[in-house]
């Protein structure tokens, strides 16, 4: 709340008024704190609004009606437009192509990143196939980092379609629950280095770091693509929030800001999922494998797998006791888990005694289920 409540003089490092109109792609300031954060250059970064999910919907809209810069056609006028859906993944990313009828192909997600044998097969054969969407550090949900192996296998792989795009969502990349604060290899970077520049369009926020309705939101890309989005937006804005941009670089300051202030939040997350595990360890393994559950080392998520055909037996019963769970399936393409057996855990909002509480009866939930399931069978 210091941020807001501190007078401040609006005027920009370069002399322009914050309060003022211009500077579409975002103060100078604002640009250089997230080109560090994302690893780009100023040019390359583009400050926006509060919602990094916004801007991807733009984005995809951008694709679906006029095409990219590298594009035949728009998107609307293919026959049919595909997206590649790492699972389980965020709904929300879901839902943008779901909205535009996109048809959404589910790709299995390994603790390295997705299943890269099936993801560059599918590119190589099919030009259909115009993106896909990533989340690579602590994935949501299951928390998992993707490997360096795997963001160079993105980068270098062969596509089908020019203007395949990967929708690279750093929405946690500074979200860290250990002492370990782990970095993964810059694809923008990489990209350029295997000759496909503008494969690549990065994603962040501070909606996890300062306030998630009234953040600053970032993007990252090649000169082309940055230049080529901006001619696109220049119809619909003439700038973005400015004054919270100044707001924001000079409370954050530079990634060293970012990252002593993420230490503060890890402080309040850390003991929650801390209590998740050791709840769900003692309460369910020695009930032999009725469940599985992912040990992340940041991000604000994780996976519980329960046996096939439960999740949603699982939800059923939480609710009718008073504990309300993200929906079995979310985490797929169209709400659709094949095996019902995943559900996202997300103890980053309530308080710890209710976090406990919560883990306790869900726990308690999952065994009854198993027990249904086994007596049915």
């Amino acid at each position: 709340m210091d941020m807001v409540n501190e007078d401040r003089n609006y005027t920009a490092a370069d002399g322009s008024d914050a309060r003022n109109y211009g500077l579409l792609e975002g103060l100078p300031e604002a640009r250089t704190l997230f080109a560090e954060l994302l690893g780009a250059t100023p040019e390359e970064t583009f400050v926006a609004g509060n919602s990094s999910l916004q801007v991807m919907y733009l984005l995809v809209n951008m694709g679906y009606v006029f095409g990219f810069h590298d594009s035949p056609r728009p998107w609307r006028a293919e026959p049919v437009v595909k997206f590649l859906c790492p699972v389980p993944g965020y709904d929300r990313h879901f839902r943008i192509t779901e909205e535009y009828g996109i048809e959404m192909i589910s790709i299995p997600m390994t603790p390295e990143g997705p299943d890269m044998d099936m993801v560059e097969k599918l590119v190589k054969e099919d030009a259909a196939i115009k993106g896909i969407w990533c989340v690579p550090q602590y994935t949501n949900p299951d928390g998992y980092v993707y490997s360096d192996e795997t963001i160079h296998r993105f980068a270098v792989m062969e596509t089908a379609a020019p203007d395949f795009r990967i929708f690279w969502d750093e929405a946690y990349l500074v979200h860290h629950l250990t002492d370990d604060e782990i970095e993964t290899a810059n694809l923008l970077a990489a990209c350029k280095a295997a000759g496909h520049p503008d494969r690549a369009l990065m994603f962040c926020s501070t909606s996890k770091i300062t306030f998630p309705g009234a953040g600053v939101a970032a993007m990252a890309a090649s000169k082309a693509n940055m230049d080529y989005i901006a001619s696109r937006l220049l119809p619909m804005i003439i700038s973005y929030d400015k004054m919270n941009q100044l707001r924001h670089v000079h409370f954050l300051k530079n990634k060293a800001g970012v990252l002593a202030h993420m230490r503060k939040h890890r402080a309040i997350l850390e003991p929650k999922f801390a209590a998740v595990k050791a709840i769900f360890a003692a309460e369910m393994t020695p009930c032999g494998p009725i469940a599985t559950w992912t040990d992340p080392k940041g991000g604000y998520f994780l996976s519980l797998y329960v046996q096939p055909g439960c999740a949603k037996r699982v939800a059923g019963l939480c609710k009718a006791a008073g504990l309300v769970l993200t929906g079995a399936g979310a985490s797929y393409p169209l709400g659709k888990d094949p095996e019902d057996s995943h559900l996202r855990i997300a103890p980053t909002y309530p308080s710890l005694e209710e976090v406990k509480k919560a883990s306790l009866l869900l726990s308690i939930c999952v065994r009854l289920a198993t027990v249904e399931k086994l007596l049915a069978e």
